[in-house]
């Protein structure tokens, strides 16, 4: 096509924000490390390599997710652990935050109630920033590696993708036929994983995560959680995902409990205020 003769004023516009959060409510990050600083481990699930695992959080809880062998991504579900309605909105979050998350920000939860689920008080890769490339770590953009979209591209039947593997495990820990967990999949917090999107085309990029053993990334149940956590099948995704073939470690969540009175003060935060009706 031609190029109309206005076509680079039209480039030079200038952006704008879509959802400027300066009013959104802002976690007291003070009160909340304060309280993970004495918070005592009270519970742990270890993710083993290729495969997920559930585990729950009380609200006024913390859990921690740890490098423990080697460089390793995971992929993320959150759920209301009484109504599994109540699910982590990626999108959503992505619009309020950005394509990546660190320390002080959130994961809110999906319509109606668009309220948040977990905030990051620790990120020891918040280091790392934004490289040259555009890539950085802990992305809601990516959707989580599944069989569907490998069968389209290669014609494989792969079971241990992210998307199978959160099914299988969510199935197992609700005691729910597979086909009825898979409807409560969803799209992820890709933890320790570093992408972003390409300049030339805008495709979403992989490259090698950061983390090495010892990193942690730490949240604060904001409300009564069931998480589902699968080590990926890409390992470091360094290269390629949804197969046998790259080198892979397990994950290890803790879960700890503030001491009694160091969250004084501090309350879930309501559903949210929308009145309903969409003005039909």
């Amino acid at each position: 096509m031609t190029e109309p003769a206005d076509a680079e004023a039209r480039r030079a516009v200038r952006p704008v924000i879509c959802y400027p959060n300066e009013t959104l409510p802002v976690p007291d990050m003070d009160l909340y490390r304060r309280a993970l600083a004495s918070a005592r481990k009270v519970g742990e699930v270890l993710v083993p390599p290729r495969e997920a695992r559930c585990f729950e959080v009380p609200a006024g809880g913390f859990f921690r997710i740890v490098s423990v062998e080697g460089p390793q991504v995971g992929d993320l579900n959150l759920w209301n652990r009484g109504d599994l309605a109540e699910r982590f909105y990626s999108g959503k979050t992505r619009a309020l935050h950005g394509t990546h998350l660190t320390e002080g920000e959130r994961m809110w939860s999906a319509f109606p109630y668009l309220r948040p689920m977990a905030t990051i008080v620790e990120d020891t890769l918040g280091w790392y920033g934004i490289d040259p490339f555009g890539g950085s770590v802990h992305d809601v953009i990516g959707t989580r590696c599944d069989p569907y979209t490998g069968n389209l591209l290669a014609g494989t039947q792969y079971h241990h993708c992210c998307h199978s593997n959160l099914t299988r495990a969510l199935a197992g820990h609700r005691g729910m036929p597979v086909s009825e967990a898979e409807g409560h999949v969803h799209d992820v917090l890709n933890v320790f994983m570093c992408t972003g999107f390409t300049r030339e085309t805008g495709q979403y990029f992989m490259k090698a995560s950061p983390v090495r053993p010892g990193d942690h990334l730490d949240f604060f149940a904001e409300i009564d959680l069931l998480g589902c956590l699968s080590a990926c099948p890409g390992g470091d995704c360094s290269a390629e995902h949804s197969s046998d073939v790259a080198a892979c470690h397990p994950l290890l969540v803790e879960i700890l409990e503030a001491e009694q009175g160091a969250l004084e003060g501090w309350r879930p935060p309501d559903r949210n205020g929308y009145i309903g009706g969409h003005g039909a």
